[in-house]
């Protein structure tokens, strides 16, 4: 789905949307376990005081996706604004760090189709995976996908939303396991394309 221009979306009660952004020249914006904590801390706060439903969330070492359901009129795009305006300025304070943290400013794309909605949140819990960062998604805490599947007791999930576009979490594991394998095949298919085309 293209990215809207950020002037023109309409934030809307009900409406979900994939916020996310970058650390200016992908450096790494987390360095220790407890800023990924902060940050979370910082997220459950925000999404009560802006009436936001946080669905799928990964924090990875220099970047992040958040998918949030819009659930009053105040706009989705606050959180990211509030969140890591306050994380920016702790991160500054912290590490003596000057300049800018992100690039730029948040991006924003409305989800209205249903088919991309449950992509994206596959998408988004196998961020650690695709980027190599971990081999089992088990293993990295700082995203809701063992609060999905019920290894964990977080807070920042929504159980109604998994029953109603995968069935269940059992559904959903199953899914995301083989939406992981559908990606390594391509990726190692397009890797000896390209292999193929040097030669």
């Amino acid at each position: 789905m293209p990215n809207a221009r950020q002037d023109e979306i309409q934030w809307l009660a009900g409406h979900y949307y994939h916020l996310y952004n970058r650390g200016a020249r992908r450096v790494t914006i987390f360095r220790e376990e407890q800023n990924y904590r902060f940050v979370l801390t910082r997220i459950n706060e925000y999404c009560t005081a802006l009436a936001l439903t946080l669905i799928a969330y990964v924090l990875m070492p220099n970047h992040y996706h958040f998918l949030v359901r819009q659930d009053k009129e105040v706009p989705a795009g606050l959180l990211p604004q509030r969140v890591f305006n306050s994380y920016s300025k702790a991160y500054n304070q912290r590490y003596q760090h000057s300049g800018t943290l992100f690039e730029g400013r948040y991006k924003a794309i409305p989800v209205a189709d249903d088919a991309y909605l449950r992509r994206l949140c596959h998408y988004i819990h196998a961020n650690p995976v695709k980027d190599g960062i971990v081999q089992q998604l088990d293993v990295w805490p700082f995203s809701n996908y063992l609060d999905w599947v019920g290894k964990r007791p977080g807070k920042l999930v929504d159980h109604h939303f998994v029953q109603e576009y995968f069935g269940s979490a059992t559904h959903y594991e199953a899914s995301l396991n083989v939406f992981i394998q559908q990606q390594r095949y391509l990726d190692k298919h397009f890797d000896s394309l390209n292999w193929q085309d040097r030669g």
